[in-house]
């Protein structure tokens, strides 16, 4: 049952999970109604996500629709993105991601077309994703395989980000922010290591490095 008060909850997630897929746009990840971000929402097994093939211009608050964490919908006039199970096998079996995120953004899926990791050869990589970021496996869309994939590849992994083998990009977060600036953070450092490339063997980072950098930026960095 939605009370008064987790209604109002789901409005607040609602408005910020459909002000996201904005970001998604301003960051060149996304194309036509490709990509989603969902959010869970607080004190409730239940998150908000958006409806499958929705153009991203026409997203507003009341669009975005509400599932429970076996990814059937609760709420909402529209159909869930097809990517929804999978976001719901995630919020079941990581409580701590409070947001998920997947784009087909050019430069990290080329690296999942090759099943190759981007390996950790600038600090950006380290400060966001403490190593490389992984491939995850073949998964098909509609089922939960690619829940089952980002869980069995990240549970073990300091990263955000998994690369779908094949497929795309998906990221977590401690929120649905969070989970969008590791979507951009691996679009980035997926470009400018391919760019690396070109011009010669890049060069890994240390271990210690890495843990380094990754501990100072996400516990000491900012505000």
């Amino acid at each position: 049952m939605i009370t008064p008060e987790l209604e109002a909850v789901i409005a607040r997630v609602r408005s910020e999970v459909s002000e996201l897929h904005q970001e998604l746009i301003r960051w060149n990840l996304v194309v036509w109604t490709a990509g989603n971000v969902s959010a869970r929402v607080p004190g409730a097994e239940l998150f908000v996500i958006k409806p499958s093939g929705v153009r991203y211009h026409e997203l507003s608050p009341d669009k975005m629709v509400v599932c429970d964490l076996e990814g059937n919908l609760v709420d909402g006039g529209y159909t869930p993105s097809s990517d929804a199970i999978s976001h719901a096998f995630v919020y079941r079996h990581m409580p701590t991601v409070g947001g998920i995120v997947h784009t087909h953004s050019s430069y990290a899926t080329a690296w999942a077309c090759r099943q190759e990791p981007i390996p950790p050869v600038i600090s950006m990589v380290a400060d966001e994703f403490g190593g490389e970021i992984p491939v995850g496996p073949l998964a098909r869309v509609g089922d939960d395989s690619i829940g089952r994939g980002i869980v069995e590849t990240l549970t073990h992994s300091r990263s955000k980000a998994v690369l779908m083998a094949n497929h795309g990009v998906f990221t977590i977060g401690k929120d649905a922010l969070d989970a969008v600036k590791a979507a951009a953070m691996c679009e980035e450092v997926a470009k400018t290591v391919h760019l690396a490339r070109v011009l010669g063997d890049p060069v890994p980072l240390p271990p210690d490095f890495i843990d380094y950098m990754n501990d100072r930026y996400q516990n000491v960095y900012g505000q």
